[in-house]
């Protein structure tokens, strides 16, 4: 006869488990109380950072991992990158407070499957989750047409990337930095880099954006924040 305790345990071992890697408390309870409110599906860990999220996915095995674009003191796209490195067939949902318009397509470029914001994960997560689990993409609609058109008319000069998209996933980061008004040695102590290496960044995305002068660099990088995050909410603060 089987026990309500071996029918928990069992139910328990068939449901899909999902780590959630978030540098915000807030965050990781809401969705971990959406996520286990499934029949489904069930949190099976939750971390940080990069170091303890590795730790976590060799020693939990989730099905899936919620991964934060902005994670504290390092980028969730490099985390992305090392799990696709580490766990190829590891189904990966990247989740940020940035648009998708910044973001999206450099996340499922480094390996996620999905990418949703912050701002609609209280009524999509669920969704998205199982969509990549069942080996599909999770975009929203607008950003599904936009990387269609970019594979499509990737040739075509009026459908080319804009200068901000020639960035690197580092340069960009430094130049969304930029943006928010962090100075070079805060950007550097943030990035566990030198100053002497953002600086260099700072020189490469002159280049590619054709900016003379550092005041015409913050200015541009002011200007792009502004409108592409106008959405943005600052989760830090509510530390």
């Amino acid at each position: 006869m089987i026990t309500e305790k071996q029918e928990k345990i069992t139910d328990k071992k068939m449901k899909k488990k999902v780590l959630i890697v978030d540098d915000h408390p807030i965050i990781r309870e809401g969705l971990a109380f959406l996520i286990d409110e499934e029949d489904d599906l069930i949190v099976c860990g939750a971390a940080e950072d990069i170091p303890n999220a590795i730790k976590a996915i060799h020693d939990l095995e989730p099905d899936l991992v919620t991964v934060d674009i902005s994670l504290q003191d390092a980028s969730g796209l490099d985390l992305i990158k090392e799990i696709k490195t580490k766990y190829s067939n590891l189904a990966i949902l990247a989740l940020s407070v940035h648009p998708e318009s910044i973001y999206a397509e450099r996340a499922i470029k480094a390996g996620a499957r999905g990418y949703i914001t912050k701002q609609e994960a209280t009524r999509n997560v669920i969704i998205a989750i199982r969509e990549v689990l069942d080996g599909g993409l999770y975009l929203s609609k607008k950003m599904n047409e936009k990387l269609l058109s970019l594979l499509l008319f990737e040739d075509n000069p009026k459908e080319s990337l804009s200068s901000v998209n020639r960035l690197t996933d580092r340069e960009l980061e430094v130049f969304n930095l930029l943006g928010h008004g962090k100075g070079t040695r805060q950007i550097a102590e943030q990035l566990y880099i030198s100053v002497k290496t953002v600086e260099t960044y700072r020189l490469r995305i002159k280049e590619k954006l054709k900016i003379d002068t550092s005041n015409e660099l913050l200015q541009h990088a002011f200007q792009w924040v502004n409108e592409h995050e106008k959405d943005y909410v600052d989760l830090k603060t509510a530390k």
